[in-house]
């Protein structure tokens, strides 16, 4: 029970006070000079009267008038004992005291706290009756295992400021580790304001637990039929000694890989291994680690995804002017791949345009008719008369940024790309020419390419059957003897492949380069001489690389397509918490790119629930349209993306949202938040051996004092219309009087 005192409370300063009360003399006496000189005195009496009243009320305004409301308990003083129960409290890593154990035992930091607070000190912390003790467990896990768990180590304080009156100290046992609402010390300032402090007990070891965390599994959504896939991932060691493991991929019917990886100490590895999709549909699979000796952690070694098989069509468009080696090994490379449908366009110098199986006999100069292609593979051709024109360039260049085509440009020793520099095309070129040597340059022997950090790491460059032969693999092919002049990188590109003997006043001259533009893909392929790669092999590496190229740069733009939408999306598998760009390109019912209307996509979410998201438009010309949803759950989001609002021409595409598990076993301990909070509240963080201070610090606290609710009255909205509402009837009182 509590009872509460109200009245009225002014916090004048010395000069506000004097100002008021000058004011007051001096407006009181011009009220009555004026209702001496008046003819109406009870009229004029009754308007300064409400003069001086309006005065008075702005004078007490100025002294900041609040209604104070004291709530003064007559309950027994409380003392709250707040027990952290999230995931991570069941970390093994608590060691007992001795004067609880006498071997001091190590436990999990839950049963740390249960074996810590005992009836003997909950009855010392109540002082013999004199206190009531209020326990809580705050962050236990939700029943619903699909609600993200997680730690808030502030908003529990809140609320037991909110719901307890009379409140004399909190005990905080936990092991400081937080990850959801707010920083633990704003609850921290709410204690200081209320006058209560604060003591923390630190549980469990500010070391990490010896152990193999499986972090993190970033696979594609989907990969082709028959085609292998990258599987990248990050396993991060607690372990103080290296560690030479093997990694095991299986799906749901048995059937695995492995692959064999070294494990630095204390470091986070980031690795990838590679799956072949043997089927159409989706399977799960299962990324796993063996339980490493000495580790103590199991329950992270191991992470479920789905992955996604289907067959493609990829459609390609080849340029160049003159058939070179390259060239026509390039065609047949791509003509017998049964997943490509090749379209070539070749501007022979003496002989005119190019004809036969396979070949067009115009630039498609309509966006609507070059959209359809999906990689554009440009040689040894530039802007000049009988070949690409400006106009061509900027359709291309729009291709590629707008609607997640990939460009691939392949220059040769005619130096005809050099004029593509000073062209829409030049910012997709991802290299800086040599404007001396625009035919390139010729080695007298064979020279070898060498692959970068990044190249060793990219499916674009795996040429062999396993990652770990393909480096033998590149260091056998053949050489070549030609190569395009290139002074540098431009900044913000992937340099996979360097020349081995050469080098620029910047470094190794770059030879196979990958950037982005918009939302395509680019490479730059420095040699001519990738045919090469066929002595003694036949087509198996140069068939493999041309066929990697194709499928890499056309993925996104392939997600989902249909015959008025396709739909992509940024990232691929997001977590809850993060933006996902979504990306559409609409077309009208002849194929061209949508000029008038609008997309929408509605996303059905994991618990049922729907949302609709009107896309933006980007580009006219290429009917580009663009929107972001934020993923606030874990699981599948169904995703159907049609123009307007009708019910056909939909496409449907579902996003993986990855569940994130904030609550860790084997993290270790932070007891300098827990200190920094006990800091702020004016309390102490103990430990466990420090617990008969605690009851001293408890008993030596004084009584909790009133709790004080202010209402500022100077600031209230009724307040200020009161006194227009005084000025109103003022005025008009004065013009009914006749005063002016």
């Amino acid at each position: 029970m509590s009872f509460n005192i109200h009245h009225l409370h002014f916090s004048p300063t010395p000069l506000t006070l004097a100002i008021g009360v000058i004011t007051l003399i001096a407006i009181g006496g011009l009220c009555v000079l004026a209702w001496l000189r008046s003819t109406h005195r009870v009229r004029t009496g009754l308007l300064e009267s409400l003069r001086f009243l309006i005065a008075l009320i702005v004078v007490l305004l100025l002294w900041k008038p609040e209604w104070l409301t004291v709530v003064d308990p007559e309950s027994k003083p409380r003392i709250a004992l707040l027990r952290d129960a999230s995931g991570s409290m069941n970390t093994l890593d608590a060691e007992l005291p001795e004067g609880i154990d006498a071997d001091r035992t190590v436990v999990t930091r839950n049963a740390w706290i249960e074996r810590v607070v005992t009836d003997e000190l909950l009855e010392s912390l109540s002082l013999e009756n004199s206190n009531e003790i209020v326990e809580r467990k705050i962050s236990s896990p939700p029943a619903d295992e699909s609600k993200l768990a997680g730690t808030d180590l502030s908003q529990p304080i809140i609320d037991l400021l909110e719901s307890e009156n009379n409140l004399r100290a909190v005990v905080l046992l936990s092991d400081g580790d937080f990850n959801l609402g707010q920083p633990p010390v704003v609850a921290s300032q709410k204690l200081l304001q209320r006058g209560v402090p604060l003591f923390t007990i630190p549980v469990g070891s500010d070391r990490r637990l010896p152990d193999l965390d499986l972090i993190s599994v970033t696979a594609p959504t989907y990969g082709i039929v028959g085609e292998k896939v990258q599987i990248p991932f990050t396993v991060r060691s607690s372990l103080e000694r290296e560690v030479r493991t093997i990694v095991r991929l299986r799906d749901d019917t048995g059937r695995e890989k492995t692959k064999e990886i070294v494990i630095p100490p204390g470091e986070e590895t980031y690795e990838s291994i590679l799956w072949q999709i043997d089927g159409e549909g989706s399977s799960t699979l299962e990324l796993s680690l063996p339980v490493a000796e000495g580790e103590r952690v199991e329950a992270n070694n191991s992470r479920k995804f789905t992955l996604s098989g289907r067959p493609e069509s990829i459609k390609v468009l080849v340029i160049d002017s003159l058939p070179r080696w390259e060239y026509r090994y390039l065609r047949n490379a791509l003509s017998r791949d049964p997943g490509v449908e090749l379209s070539c366009l070749l501007f022979h110098p003496q002989l005119g345009l190019g004809d036969g199986p396979d070949y067009i006999q115009e630039f498609p100069e309509k966006p609507e008719d070059l959209a359809r292609f999906d990689v554009i593979f440009i040689g040894d051709v530039g802007v000049e008369p009988g070949q690409l024109t400006e106009e061509q360039c900027e359709l291309i260049k729009g291709l590629v940024e707008s609607q997640a085509s990939g460009v691939v440009f392949l220059p040769g020793p005619r130096g005809n790309q050099r004029s593509l520099v000073d062209s829409p095309l030049g910012d997709l070129i991802p290299v800086v020419l040599d404007p001396d040597k625009p035919e390139g340059i010729v080695d007298p022997v064979a020279s070898p390419l060498e692959l970068t950090g990044e190249g060793r790491g990219s499916l674009l460059t795996l040429l062999a059957d396993t990652e770990e032969t393909n480096p033998q693999v590149w260091r056998s092919l053949p050489g070549f003897y030609w190569h395009s002049a290139v002074t540098k990188a431009k900044g913000g590109t992937e340099v996979l492949a360097v020349h081995a003997n050469r080098r620029t006043n910047f470094g190794p001259t770059p030879i196979i380069v990958t950037s982005t533009a918009g939302n395509g893909k680019v490479l730059y392929m420095g040699i001519d001489s990738a045919w090469r790669w066929r002595r003694g092999v036949e087509d198996k590496y140069h068939y493999r690389f041309w066929g990697q190229v194709a499928r890499w740069m056309s993925y996104q733009r392939n997600m989902a397509a249909g015959q008025r939408v396709r739909l992509y999306f940024s990232p691929e598998r997001p977590t809850p918490g993060d933006i996902v760009t979504l990306n559409a390109n609409a077309f009208d019912e002849n194929g061209a790119p949508l000029e008038e209307g609008n997309v929408v996509i509605d996303a059905q979410l994991p618990d049922g629930s729907s949302q609709r998201i009107s896309l933006d438009k980007t580009d006219t010309a290429w009917g580009s349209f663009t929107g972001r949803i934020k993923i606030d759950q874990p699981g599948e989001w169904k995703l159907v993306a049609r123009v307007g609002d009708g019910e056909g021409d939909a496409v449907e595409a579902t996003l993986l949202a990855q569940g994130i598990e904030l609550e860790k076993v084997g993290q270790p301990a932070k007891p300098e938040v827990l200190e920094e909070m006990a800091r702020i509240a004016r309390g102490r963080m103990l430990s466990a051996a420090q617990l008969p201070e605690l009851i001293r610090e408890i008993r030596a606290l004084p009584e909790p004092r009133p709790i004080e609710n202010r209402l500022p009255l100077w600031s209230h909205w009724i307040t200020v219309a009161m006194v227009i509402l005084l000025l109103a009837v003022f005025w008009i009182g004065r013009k009914l009087n006749g005063t002016f």
